[in-house]
């Protein structure tokens, strides 16, 4: 019985590991989802792992969720990778072309490999070298130089490093749990695969992806990304927050964050009072909805500011026609877009991921923006012609069969 070609994503966030395996379709050229996990995290901190027993666990179970629905056994996957650690850089590599010949895929790669050429300490390691645009004797805006004739040509690379050791530690987990990994990805780029149209890219637009203890922000300019970061504050900096300033414990206060919380106070009904039960106290007392909107808000514009220290770094205050697109577990924060849109001063809208068949329903939440776009990226970076996608994962003969039968048995 041939094996199906597919993808299988792995995310490992600091608040859930969230795992999918997709079939690929060879007519549409896209991917079905047929297997979905989803296991809470506590394995790690600002994307880095803390834990690796507690984050191999998670991934274990994620794993083998998506294996029980999708009746595959997992080989190998994509993985996810970021955090505070992440850092990236632009650089320009030149190559001669000898002979005055047309450009060819092999000096394509050699253009990009003198680019790859920049000094990074041995603590870091290189995750991506990503062609922004080539330069064809001079003429620069070309996005494919195959076939151009020339003498010399360069390329504008987005350089994407990583701690050596965050990178190690977050590989050891995977493997430790019976899974190789195919491909570490930055989970900005792959979230962008998920979120955002070619037209964003071209326009210009700022990707802000709102985690639990993280904030990933990734800038595209001209069809490609320009800028990467990560904040070291996230969603559950609100809940923390909101447990300091109500004097309240972390589940309390995550409860009052989704049952009440908002990005824009100005919204709420000043005369709203909510009744709570601080610690050392017996009796419940009243709280006003909006005050616990004002410190959302407080730690939300304190993020957003951030996003506007990179923005600016990026060289792009200004220029993105396109705005913000915010995804994430903590873009669900009610008013969140608006109040970036308030303060920014540019288009904002949430998103949630889009681009794959199959059991969309159940991942169509932004939650599931970084997992969706690994398999939209290991779609289109690894394709049906790739042999390696056949391997990474098989479906046992027995589920075969138990499927079956369950479809026989009435």
């Amino acid at each position: 019985m041939p094996e199906q070609a597919v993808i299988v994503a792995i995310d490992i966030g600091t608040t859930k590991v969230g795992s999918l395996i997709a079939e690929l379709d060879e007519r549409s050229g896209g991917a079905n989802v047929i297997g979905i996990g989803s296991v809470p995290s506590n394995g790690l901190r600002k994307g880095v792992v803390i834990d690796i027993d507690r984050t191999v666990q998670a991934v274990t179970g994620a794993i083998e969720a998506a294996e029980r629905m999708s009746g595959y056994k997992v080989r190998s996957a994509l993985v996810g990778v970021a955090g505070s650690h992440i850092s990236s850089q632009n650089s320009r590599g030149m190559v001669a072309i000898s002979g005055h010949r047309d450009v060819g895929d092999e000096d394509t790669q050699r253009a990009i490999e003198a680019a790859r050429a920049v000094n990074i300490p041995n603590t870091r390691q290189i995750l991506h070298v990503i062609p922004r645009g080539y330069v064809v004797d001079g003429q620069a805006g070309v996005r494919d130089p195959i076939g151009m004739t020339a003498v010399r040509l360069e390329v504008e690379t987005h350089i994407v490093t990583a701690s050596a050791t965050s990178v190690q530690n977050l590989s050891k987990c995977v493997q430790r749990a019976g899974v190789e990994i195919d491909e570490l990805v930055l989970s900005p780029l792959a979230t962008a695969e998920a979120v955002l149209t070619d037209e964003d890219r071209e326009l210009g637009v700022a990707l802000v992806d709102v985690g639990g203890d993280t904030t990933d922000v990734a800038i595209f300019q001209d069809g490609s990304i320009s800028h990467a970061a990560t904040i070291p504050f996230g969603a559950r900096s609100v809940t923390s927050d909101l447990g300091i300033v109500l004097r309240v414990p972390p589940d309390t206060a995550e409860g009052i964050k989704l049952r009440y919380a908002t990005a824009t106070p100005l919204d709420v009904d000043p005369d709203e009072v909510v009744q709570i039960t601080s610690i050392g106290e017996e009796l419940p007392h009243g709280v006003t909805r909006r005050h616990i909107a004002e410190v959302a808000q407080s730690r939300v514009q304190e993020i957003l500011e951030l996003v506007a220290r990179e923005i600016d770094a990026a060289g792009a205050t200004n220029r993105l026609q396109a705005g913000l697109v915010v995804t994430g577990g903590g873009s669900l924060l009610p008013g969140i877009a608006r109040a970036a849109r308030d303060q920014l001063g540019m288009a904002s809208r949430p998103t949630s991921p889009r681009g794959l068949g199959g059991l969309t329903d159940q991942i169509a939440t932004p939650q599931w923006a970084a997992a969706s776009g690994l398999v939209i990226w290991g779609v289109r970076h690894w394709g049906m012609a790739d042999e390696r996608a056949r391997s990474r994962a098989s479906e046992g003969l027995g589920s075969r069969i138990g499927k079956l039968i369950k479809n026989l048995v009435p």
